[in-house]
């Protein structure tokens, strides 16, 4: 029985995630708060693990299948890759950091997630075209009420924008 990519990829993920997590037991404890410099990374980690551990059970279950792995966990078939989309985002995340301090976190980030959008798939209708608009406010203010009303992470300000 052998793993595709994608256990082999569940695999690794699940022993870097194992590793590090088993690393943040020697973080030193919290002084002054109840949550201590561990307790995100354990989160973010232990999810790591989580979806690595789902991943290889979808893997396996494929393989012990008949015919291979059932139609809805596989992609569907495409033509060569597109290298210009993969050029195009990282342009595009190059250009959000470049332009982050200056316009400030709200409006760069609001214009990185709906340029990415269009770029990778772009909107033929009004309604496609509202939606990237809302999912780029929604993402934009989720990030904004979690970071800093809720974890108290001071985001960058813009030079140009004072926002």
């Amino acid at each position: 029985m052998m793993l595709s990519r994608d256990g082999i990829s569940g695999l690794v993920c699940l022993g870097i995630s194992v590793w590090f997590l088993v690393l943040t037991f020697s973080l030193p404890p919290a002084a002054l708060v109840t949550i201590g410099p561990a307790f995100y990374p354990r989160i973010v980690l232990s999810l790591l693990a989580f979806f690595s551990v789902i991943l290889i059970v979808i893997d396996i279950r494929a393989m012990r299948s008949p015919q291979g792995a059932p139609a809805a966990v596989l992609p569907p078939p495409s033509a060569a890759p597109n290298y210009r989309l993969v050029l195009a985002t990282f342009v595009q995340f190059g250009l959000y950091i470049v332009l982050l301090p200056e316009l400030g976190f709200r409006i760069s980030t609001f214009l990185f997630v709906m340029m990415l959008q269009v770029t990778l798939e772009w909107p033929r209708t009004v309604k496609r075209s509202l939606l990237a608009l809302a999912v780029a406010l929604a993402t934009t203010w989720i990030c904004h009420v979690v970071f800093e009303d809720y974890l108290s992470v001071l985001l960058p300000r813009g030079t140009w924008s004072g926002m």
